[in-house]
């Protein structure tokens, strides 16, 4: 079983790219949409149900995974928080139901119990374990201490802070542990490699050797160390992130070249909550470009790569493509199309033609449906196809399922999920929050800048970005 933080250790962190852009596909992002297909608000709609019914109302602690959540995920907990105003902004949930989950959710992450110890905690340093027991909340297994994925934490705890911003006695309190709990992260204790920052940390073995150096989506664990108000790291860490940033260039022309990663989650997350469109550090102004244009020319890298089909799978097309990391098919090897084929379960995915990238006709809607706000013009009907896609096979009660795979048609061959169909291919039978999230987040972003317009207002990002060396756009108002 590959997890998300094991494949980015054990793979020089998948700094990656693709060729096969043209310079036709790079053209100025659009202006944002406020009209949009009602396919749109019905995916957005089912996609924050997934997260409304399946957290535990008690502690606010969200399923790493559905409908079979063995613990609880940290990260999806933060895109939860980020669920629960859009819901009420859609009318979907009142803002005192989301207030009540957002206050226990808040509650529990600042009484949690921190330490050093191997059982017992939830987190230490102010920083959390990656998995969590759904009930307790304690640390679940021997999971590491993560600084991704308490970042991903905070930047819906730091929005829920941002938005509830009532005189009512919860919004007071939700507001109070927002920056409580940001302001006690240690941020300098896992920089291990300083001035980097450690993707983690285990109380058996100590610090994870991998540092978050190079373009993925570490973007925002940088940012926010950078912004805190309390243990703060040097403004020498942005500096160090960009030195890694050699391999993962990609395109000549000025109008092509791009910072490219393999699975296309690294696009997404940061941008979640910070908006990058015209403002730009020293590396983005040194090429006239900056990160949202960026993570536009490499959504249609994602949908090129599908097109021209190097490895010729079944089902990729201009409009069927997404790799990111997701469920897989299993971990086998099988004869295709006269050779043997490398399978996997759950893994990072990327195109292939990429250093580092892994292709297994593993396709996951989250790649092409979250990118909404990059590259609308391609990733509106890249949903519909996904939607209609063998006869809406792929699309359920909460949304798209993780992910599917056409050319895996072999059921004696197939790993613990999802069915296969002999004709039709395999099947996931589990979403995953850290799929599911970025999708109700990012339709919201493209409707009206609704998380964006929210977290700009928000000190420690803005902080974050110019102690970082951006300027411009939004920054400079």
């Amino acid at each position: 079983m590959f997890d998300r933080r094991t494949v980015l250790a054990s793979s020089a962190l998948l700094m990656a790219g693709t060729a096969g852009c043209t310079t036709s596909a790079m053209r100025p992002a659009p202006e944002q949409s406020a009209a949009l297909s009602p396919l749109f608000d019905d995916i957005e709609q089912r996609t924050f149900r997934y997260f409304w019914d399946t957290t535990n109302p008690r502690n606010g602690l969200a399923p790493d995974r559905w409908p079979n959540p063995p613990f609880a995920s940290i990260a999806s907990t933060g895109f939860a928080l980020t669920a629960y105003p859009i819901g009420v902004a859609r009318g979907w949930i009142t803002r005192a139901q989301a207030r009540e989950r957002t206050l226990a959710t808040l509650t529990f992450f600042h009484d949690a119990p921190q330490g050093d110890g191997e059982t017992g905690v939830s987190g230490h340093k102010g920083f959390f374990y990656h998995f969590l027991d759904m009930e307790t909340g304690e640390r679940w297994g021997k999971t590491e201490l993560s600084s991704v994925d308490t970042t991903l934490l905070l930047g819906g705890i730091l929005f829920a802070g941002q938005w509830f911003d009532q005189d009512h006695p919860d919004e007071r309190r939700i507001r109070e542990l927002a920056s409580a709990i940001y302001a006690r992260v240690e941020w300098p204790f896992l920089q291990n490699h300083a001035p980097a920052i450690s993707m983690g940390w285990h109380p058996e073995s100590g610090f994870v050797p991998a540092d978050w150096i190079g373009f993925n989506e570490g973007m925002l664990v940088n940012i926010l160390a950078l912004g805190a108000p309390v243990h703060a790291v040097g403004p020498e860490i942005w500096e160090t992130w960009c030195s890694g940033y050699d391999d993962n260039w990609r395109g000549n022309a000025p109008d092509t070249r791009y910072l490219a990663f393999a699975p296309h989650f690294g696009q997404q997350y940061s941008h979640v909550w910070v908006d990058f469109r015209g403002i730009r550090d020293a590396v983005m102004a040194g090429i006239g470009s900056d990160y949202f244009e960026n993570s536009r020319r490499a959504t249609y890298a994602q949908r090129a790569y599908a097109i021209a089909n190097p490895m010729q799978w079944e089902g990729y097309s201009r409009d069927i493509w997404g790799l990111t990391a997701c469920d897989g098919p299993g971990g086998v090897k099988h004869a295709f199309k006269g050779e043997e084929r490398q399978f996997r379960t759950y893994s990072a995915r990327g195109p292939g033609s990429m250093p580092d990238g892994f292709d297994d006709g593993t396709i996951a809607p989250t790649a092409a449906v979250a990118s909404l706000p990059f590259a609308p013009e391609i990733v509106e009907p890249a949903t519909r196809a996904l939607r209609d896609f063998q006869q809406g096979r792929i699309y359920g009660r909460y949304g798209f399922w993780d992910s599917f795979n056409p050319s895996f048609r072999w059921p004696e061959a197939k790993g613990a999920r999802g069915s296969v169909d002999p004709q039709l291919g395999w099947l996931d039978d589990n979403l995953l929050g850290i799929d599911q999230g970025p999708i109700v987040a990012m339709i919201a972003n493209h409707r009206d800048d609704f998380v964006w317009k929210t977290m700009r207002g928000c000190e420690p990002i803005r902080r974050g970005l110019q102690r970082a060396g951006f300027s411009g756009g939004w920054l400079n108002g």
